[in-house]
């Protein structure tokens, strides 16, 4: 078992508070990742996973044993670096094995090890290469072979991707999933790209500002985000956000005044919303869609500002009294900037904020 116990974690530098009583569970064998934008305090929670900063306050259980008080090379973790972190003077053999020298295992024992791993992960004509001979995407393998060839409880990647192209961040995400599957091991991995998120995780832990905004599986944060934070920084485009006032409270619908100029009615329970109460709408992108003719009055109309186009289709930004909306096209249809399009909410797929930024009105 190597299931991860985090209770109440503290962590300050000096004065600055940068972990604020943080609480979680990563599954035995889980992919969890760990998101947010940059100073949201996520590679500092897995630096104290790894022991590599101690904790100001709380406990960290892997596999039922605290070890806030083991060292790094007690804890039976390894971790992958944004920076790779190989000796340039080594072979790609001497990198991976470096782990298991130290470790004192038998000559033939680190070469079996070396060699299997070396053949997951597709490096096996690489071995002979020293670090500045190799792409950084087989850097990244080297440094990735040699966590793996310890056999640990644990793995940990500090942004390990953030350094390469899209194309290779892509391949290496595919990789990661892969090895992820084949190993059977529990692995947590920081990144502030949700995207890498999304793809690659069992369950996600949004942090912001060293709290914990939502944990949940990535479909379940992206249709049921519990703040506007978790709503914007999950999905991309982000989810648009439109400032609103109640105009009447049913039992099981309210209708908003949008500052867009739009009046829409969402079927919803209503029992906690007031008439003339103050919220943001937010929907996403995809549930915009774009109505036929502009002269319809039962949508929005509003003049493109600018248009992305993606090949399968377009991202259409439009300007209404200071907001910016953006709407996701998915057809051929050639719309042009200073263009007016007529657009359609999906009532369905609409979200209510309060002034606090939480989630208000479920849906039925």
């Amino acid at each position: 078992m190597s299931e991860i116990i985090i209770k109440n974690l503290t962590k300050y530098f000096g004065k600055n508070h940068i972990i604020k009583d943080v609480s979680l569970k990563i599954k035995d064998k889980s992919f969890t990742v760990m998101v947010g934008p940059s100073g949201c305090g996520k590679s500092t929670i897995l630096r104290m996973i790894a022991g590599l900063e101690a904790t100001s306050v709380g406990e960290i259980s892997i596999g039922g044993e605290i070890v806030n008080n083991l060292p790094p090379k007690d804890r039976n973790i390894a971790m992958v670096f944004q920076s790779y972190a190989l000796y340039p003077h080594m072979s790609v053999f001497d990198n991976m094995a470096f782990g298991l020298k130290l470790e004192k295992l038998p000559k033939q024992k680190i070469r079996e090890r070396v060699l299997e791993v070396a053949k997951i992960l597709q490096i096996e004509d690489y071995l002979t290469r020293k670090p500045k001979q190799l792409s950084g995407g087989q850097r990244q393998r080297v440094a990735i072979g040699r966590a793996i060839t310890r056999k640990p409880k644990v793995f940990l990647f500090d942004e390990p991707l953030s350094n390469l192209d899209a194309a290779l961040r892509i391949q290496m995400r595919v990789e990661l999933a892969k090895l992820h599957r084949q190993l059977g091991a529990t692995m947590v991995y920081v990144t502030h790209d949700q995207t890498e998120a999304m793809t690659m995780a069992d369950e996600i832990i949004v942090l912001d500002d060293g709290k914990i905004s939502q944990i949940g599986q990535p479909m379940d944060l992206y249709h049921k985000p519990e703040n506007m934070f978790v709503a914007g920084f999950i999905g991309s485009p982000k989810m648009n956000f439109v400032e609103c006032t109640v105009k009447e409270v049913w039992i099981d619908k309210v209708e908003l005044e949008l500052s867009i100029g739009l009046t829409v009615i969402l079927e919803r329970s209503g029992g906690t919303l007031k008439k003339n109460q103050k919220l943001r709408l937010g929907i996403r992108p995809q549930d915009l869609h774009l109505k036929n003719t502009p002269q319809n009055k039962d949508g929005w109309i509003s003049k493109v500002v600018v248009v992305e186009k993606l090949g399968s289709g377009s991202f259409l930004y439009l300007e209404e009294n200071g907001n910016t909306i953006v709407v996701e096209t998915k057809d051929n249809r050639d719309v042009r900037v200073g263009e007016k399009v007529n657009v359609k909410f999906d009532t369905k797929k609409c979200h209510l904020f309060d002034q606090e930024n939480q989630l208000v009105g479920l849906p039925p």
